[in-house]
């Protein structure tokens, strides 16, 4: 069974937060709420997030702050960071958000449909990274030797390497929808770019398992 996705949702104003969670519920995903960047931060030390919704004003650590020290952590640098804001300061407030490191940049009041469709971009890329690693791991499992079938009995290599192989396509089929998808909507340019990203670790992934096919020469390929 596949799990949810969590959307961090940080706001220090309680209303603001209330109706993020309004828009977002549609996607019927877990919303986690953050009432200051020190909060957000905590947050992020524990639970992994398909994106970030962040306000900029806030009281202390405001947005830019905030986003700096999650671009600074390994483990939380990678996740997009859509920030919202009810100032338009003009082109050099823009910029600086995006030089702080967010995907998109979003004034005030907002149209609800399109935040809606923009998370639901991210999350879809983040539960197709997340299929996309447990064919990973149960790859390694066959390359090590190790490959077990779920009621604990060893599997045959053959078997195990057919139901790796159905597993993939699977994921390339939705991989392939979604990029098509991103292309003609012609949206953002980093989903564009996390999408071609997961294709091109799919690809390495479907030659590791081409190469483990009987009579294959190619030997045991990479995955990156």
């Amino acid at each position: 069974m596949v799990q949810k996705a969590k959307i961090l949702l940080v706001d220090d104003r309680p209303e603001n937060l209330l109706a993020l969670e309004a828009i977002l519920s549609a996607l019927d995903q877990t919303l986690v709420r953050a009432s200051s960047g020190e909060e957000a931060l905590k947050a992020l030390l524990t639970d992994d997030f398909a994106v970030i919704l962040l306000d900029v004003q806030m009281p202390g650590m405001d947005g830019f702050e905030t986003a700096a020290h999650i671009k600074r952590r390994e483990r939380t640098r990678d996740i997009p960071i859509i920030f919202l804001t009810a100032i338009n300061h003009g082109p050099h407030h823009t910029f600086r958000g995006y030089a702080a490191g967010a995907v998109d940049y979003i004034s005030k009041p907002f149209d609800p449909w399109v935040l809606r469709a923009k998370v639901s971009v991210f999350v879809e890329l983040y539960m197709k990274n997340c299929q996309l690693r447990e064919q990973a791991a149960l790859l390694r499992l066959q390359l090590e030797g190790g490959g077990k079938a779920a009621a604990g009995e060893a599997k045959e290599p053959a078997g195990l390497l057919a139901e790796l192989s159905a597993r993939l396509a699977a994921v390339e089929e939705q991989a392939e929808a979604l990029s098509k998808q991103l292309g003609d909507e012609s949206t953002d340019a980093a989903a564009v770019a996390t999408a071609a990203h997961l294709e091109r670790k799919l690809t390495g992934l479907r030659r590791a398992l081409d190469a483990l096919e009987p009579g294959a020469s190619g030997g045991q390929a990479a995955v990156n």
